[in-house]
């Protein structure tokens, strides 16, 4: 069932708003770095409506994978996109770019980029779906204890950043004796803007280089890692001042040199935020690349397993705890990208007519069944490689159509399955928000998640970039309530589940669940 339905708004006050005025034509400028592409949004502070909004490249960025399970882009190409798509946007709105007030950032989680004393790069950065440091992170595990690791960290060292680091420093130690600072991919594009190198307590978080007890950067996991703490970068706040834009920076962008970086945030932390998801038993989502289901809590939550991870949320601090447990699954949205570029057999094939194709076809997609973990290791699955498959094809039935839905359906089904891992970490919401944006557009994706999770799904007006230009506006100090910083935030539609069709659902979501099992069993 689909209505209109209006936000709410949650009262968060991390900044002081006291004697406080709204100067006039002021704009703030968020950066969304993804690995698809990079997408710029212009934001009205006042109104708090999106201006204008541009992404380079026009199609998606190339993850190199020079082996099986890696995956690299180069640093450099993303700030090349980022001044394409932020001369775009200033180009499309004649605003006069002195009115920017402030600029924030979102990024792709969980990657590894390491400059020099110059800061120039020294390789391509080890992206967040690459497999190549499980092991490491693995036998770190075993090492250091998992009763240690849930409760210092949260996580097992896994396939993170500070196991990446590791990789580099046994595999390519001429390099790693080069390295001045590692960085997040956000504290990359912040280091082009500002010339500075800084971190934020999100992001060593989100490395799992932050240990949660003892509220400082984990000595334990650095000596076990033999990784000198020099390596890491000065810590900034995540709302707050982070460096003044350079005057190299700003005439490769267009801007005034001196606009201050206000916030900057992990892609996922930074969805939930954009949604005003800020307190506890709040949930947001997102489908692009990766699907994600992030939850708010208020104390440390821990899957054994490390199925699910948690991270400090941009609005942590260590008197008032906010952490983020997120579940992701690595192939969503490219695996409907995969689908769009391969089965059209040369012929152009839009994303809509996906979904027009999915839409002709009745729930459960004729028994056709799509485990859609091809981009690496799921941490879900216990850092497994399934990959991608299709079940249940019959070629004299079968059509271009059942095979679009069943993609939507498996990508949900895996969403799904995440979903009651969650569950079993307390993650029960009545309420599951969302920007209207990427898989999210197509109704039946929305229908279907809407059904498998039996939580209602809210779609709002928002997307990353524009999360991380409020996001600055917070750190600015121009809004005088977090409410003022969510005024253009409206929720534009809503999915409720259907008991007519959630047995049909279910139905098909157990099938998917028998077919899933029988594959790990072969792991």
């Amino acid at each position: 069932m689909i209505s209109d339905c209006m936000s709410g708004y949650y009262k968060l006050c991390l900044t002081s708003f006291d004697n406080f005025t709204m100067p006039a034509g002021q704009y703030l400028l968020g950066f969304d770095l993804g690995s698809s592409s990079v997408k710029v949004a212009l934001v009205d502070a006042e109104s708090g409506k999106l201006v204008s909004s541009a992404h380079s490249p026009d199609h998606e960025m190339e993850i190199s994978s020079p082996q099986v399970g890696w995956a690299e882009q180069d640093p450099t190409v993303w700030w090349k996109h980022a001044v394409l798509a932020s001369r775009k946007v200033l180009q499309s709105f004649n605003v006069d770019s002195a009115s920017v007030q402030a600029i924030g950032i979102s990024y792709q989680m969980h990657g590894l980029v390491a400059v020099d004393a110059a800061n120039n790069v020294l390789r391509p950065s080890i992206i967040w779906c690459d497999n190549r440091a499980i092991q490491i992170g693995d036998e770190a595990l075993a090492i250091l204890g998992e009763h240690y690791c849930q409760e210092h960290l949260l996580n097992s060292p896994g396939n993170f950043t500070a196991s990446k680091l590791r990789w580099v420093k046994e595999n390519q130690p001429d390099l790693y004796k080069k390295i001045d600072k590692f960085m997040l991919p956000g504290d990359y594009i912040a280091m082009r803007l500002t010339g500075e190198v800084g971190t934020t307590l999100s992001g060593l978080s989100e490395g799992i280089f932050w240990d949660f007890k003892n509220q400082c950067v984990s000595k334990k996991l650095l000596d076990h890692y033999e990784i000198d703490e020099a390596l890491i970068p000065e810590i900034v706040p995540t709302f707050g001042f982070q460096g003044k834009l350079s005057k190299e920076a700003s005439e490769e962008l267009g801007l005034p040199q001196g606009i201050e970086v206000c916030y900057r945030s992990g892609d996922q932390p930074n969805n939930a935020f954009s949604l005003n998801a800020l307190n506890p038993g709040e949930v947001a989502a997102a489908a692009g690349t990766s699907g994600v289901i992030y939850g708010v809590a208020d104390k440390p939550t821990a899957d054994k397993y490390s199925r699910v991870n948690t991270f400090a949320h941009v609005n942590h601090t260590n008197d008032e705890q906010r952490l983020g447990i997120l579940l992701c699954v690595n192939g969503t949205g490219i695996m409907n990208s995969w689908l769009r570029r391969n089965w059209s057999g040369g012929l152009e094939m839009t994303y809509e007519n996906l979904n027009e194709l999915a839409s002709s076809v009745s729930i459960g997609s004729g028994g056709i069944r799509v485990l859609p973990f091809g981009n690496g290791a799921e941490r879900m699955l216990c850092n497994l490689e399934v990959g991608a498959s299709f079940h249940g094809i019959n070629l004299n039935r079968h059509s271009a159509a059942h095979m679009s839905r069943a993609v939507q359906e498996g990508i949900v089904f895996s969403l799904g399955y995440g979903f009651e891992i969650l569950h079993e970490l307390g993650v029960n919401p009545s309420i599951i928000r969302a920007g209207s944006a990427n898989m999210f557009l197509s109704v039946i994706f929305c229908e279907a998640f809407s059904n498998i999770t039996n939580v209602r799904l809210e779609l709002f007006n928002t997307d990353g970039s524009q999360g991380a230009a409020r996001g600055a506006g917070v750190g600015k100090g121009i809004y005088s309530s977090m409410k003022k910083a969510f005024a253009g935030l409206n929720c534009i539609r809503e999915f409720s589940p259907d008991k007519n069709k959630q047995e049909q659902y279910r139905e098909a979501f157990a099938d998917w669940k028998n077919i899933l099992a029988h594959q790990l069993s072969k792991k």
